[in-house]
């Protein structure tokens, strides 16, 4: 990593969030992450000192937002583009989280390879919303990973995220409202049951766009719906909810 340069190269932007005290390392033209990430960073709920893992990581974003707002914790990242992972080591070091964040190149749908079983506190994803012949298929190869179920689909993000975890510990994603059903369905059959869910919406009075869900491993049936999260004022200015979320209010913290 010493001879990485951490400054953005020609082909790629230095980008901030929290006011300028976190920033992102992204390519100008592939996969660049969205608000997508900052909600389901600050819908995670922590305990102190937790070893989390997030995967299909890209840019590394989420490790970085939470150890940036939550300094006791521990965040691997794993993703499976060679590229993407570079980009992510030089963003940890800029923001001198070296010692909490962890990227490592690696695929999801061989989770078995890179880490034991149980071997973390909680689980992260931000999975593929499209199936493989689904829409558009984008020409930018790491968009068209991110975005279709190319290197790994749901099941196997989930899948992978059940393995990582011990019997009452916890997985937390975001996916498209559309899909709830698969989400739902797909996590019980990994032993993964919902227990918190919030779905998302543009405008407040507008349907659903996104639903943020998590679930606990071998835990039994019950579910909790939290209010919905709606982005966006009449004005098409963000809520005071999600002003602070872009601000730095930490996610909350269970004791």
């Amino acid at each position: 990593m010493e001879k990485q340069p951490l400054a953005p190269l020609d082909d790629e932007t230095l980008d901030t969030l929290f006011q300028g005290r976190l920033a992102i390392i992204q390519g100008k033209s592939g996969y660049r992450f969205s608000l997508d990430a900052v909600l389901l960073a600050h819908f995670l709920e922590l305990r102190g000192g937790e070893k989390i893992a997030d995967l299909g990581t890209g840019s590394g974003v989420i490790p970085l937002i939470l150890a940036l707002l939550n300094p006791t914790v521990r965040v691997v990242g794993v993703e499976v583009q060679e590229e993407m992972v570079g980009r992510a080591l030089r963003s940890v070091v800029l923001n001198r989280l070296e010692g909490r964040v962890e990227i490592v190149q690696g695929d999801v749908c061989a989770i078995e390879e890179i880490f034991s079983p149980g071997s973390f506190d909680a689980t992260v994803c931000n999975p593929p919303y499209r199936r493989t012949k689904s829409g558009r298929t984008n020409p930018d190869p790491e968009r068209r990973i991110a975005r279709h179920e190319i290197k790994g689909g749901l099941r196997d993000f989930i899948r992978a995220g059940s393995y990582l975890l011990r019997h009452g510990e916890r997985l937390a994603l975001v996916y498209p409202a559309a899909r709830t059903v698969d989400l739902l369905e797909t996590m019980r059959q990994e032993r993964m049951e919902p227990k918190r869910l919030r779905f998302v919406h543009s405008y407040e009075g507008a349907p659903a766009i996104l639903l943020l869900a998590e679930g606990v491993k071998g835990a039994r049936g019950e579910i909790r719906i939290a209010p919905p999260l709606v982005i966006y004022d009449k004005d098409r200015s963000y809520t005071p909810e999600v002003t602070a979320m872009l601000i730095s209010s930490p996610p909350s913290i269970a004791r």
